[in-house]
């Protein structure tokens, strides 16, 4: 994902001049060249964005806005204020009738695909940055075809580098029912991502996310799987195939 930032007044509104990009291939056009966002915020004197949404100026809205983890380029994402007043930083947004193929290569999603006012996929490598600079706890959401909303919350949460196969780290688990990351059979904490191309899952007989179409922490192969098209989301014991709806990923630091 790249993009321009042009300061434009005194108000520090800043346009981001973002592509969207297709998540078949690399940077082809979904359907226009070139979306521009306003975001209005407060930038700090040394010029440097916040480094995730927890740094934006208390009681701001929801919407979108550029932060800057340490070691990274500014990113435009979607900040996400609850209902208890925490602000959330949205790494992955999807739909049941997302424009997204989400089967997509290494590359893609290592640097991110999609556009932050609908779905999308911040980047590996992104949500690594934006994790090892701190301490983070995730919250991985999903609604079924009846608007129930279940969610899984997890005191801590990383993702490792490149180099460690932006492997995934989870810490204490909350929420309703099981807990389908850590405890179950086929987990997903500690596992390395796995795309259609670069095949990191423990299946011997399977890659897992080119035959379930969408870049996972597979292992063999899953239990809850966010990143899909349509009937490719599931959650198992919650919801699968036409029956969920929506889904997001979202991190908030503790320290």
């Amino acid at each position: 994902m790249s993009f321009a930032i042009t300061k434009s007044s005194k108000r520090s509104v800043y346009t981001c001049h973002c592509p969207i990009f297709s998540s078949k291939g690399s940077s082809v056009p979904v359907s226009v060249a070139m979306v521009l966002v306003s975001v209005s915020q407060s930038v700090p004197t040394s010029n440097r964005f916040p480094r995730d949404c927890d740094s934006i100026p208390k009681n701001s809205s929801s919407g979108v806005y550029v932060i800057q983890p340490a070691g990274s380029p500014p990113l435009v994402v979607w900040c996400n204020m609850d209902t208890k007043g925490q602000v959330w930083t949205v790494v992955q947004r999807n739909s049941y009738n997302t424009e997204l193929e989400w089967n997509d290569s290494w590359a893609n999603y290592k640097y991110g695909f999609g556009d932050v006012q609908n779905d999308y996929w911040l980047g590996n490598e992104y949500i690594s940055l934006l994790t090892i600079q701190g301490a983070y706890k995730v919250r991985f959401v999903v609604q079924d075809a009846s608007n129930n909303t279940h969610y899984a919350e997890y005191d801590t949460f990383s993702v490792d580098t490149e180099s460690r196969g932006y492997a995934l780290r989870l810490g204490r688990y909350t929420g309703a029912g099981k807990d389908l990351f850590t405890k179950e059979d086929v987990v997903h904490d500690n596992m390395k991502f796995s795309t259609y191309d670069n095949d990191q899952d423990l299946s011997s007989t399977a890659n897992c996310a080119e035959i379930y179409q969408g870049g996972w922490w597979h292992s063999k192969c899953y239990y809850v799987k966010l990143n899909g098209k349509g009937k490719n989301v599931r959650w198992s014991g919650v919801c699968s195939a036409e029956n969920c709806r929506s889904t997001l990923i979202l991190v908030k630091r503790v320290c």
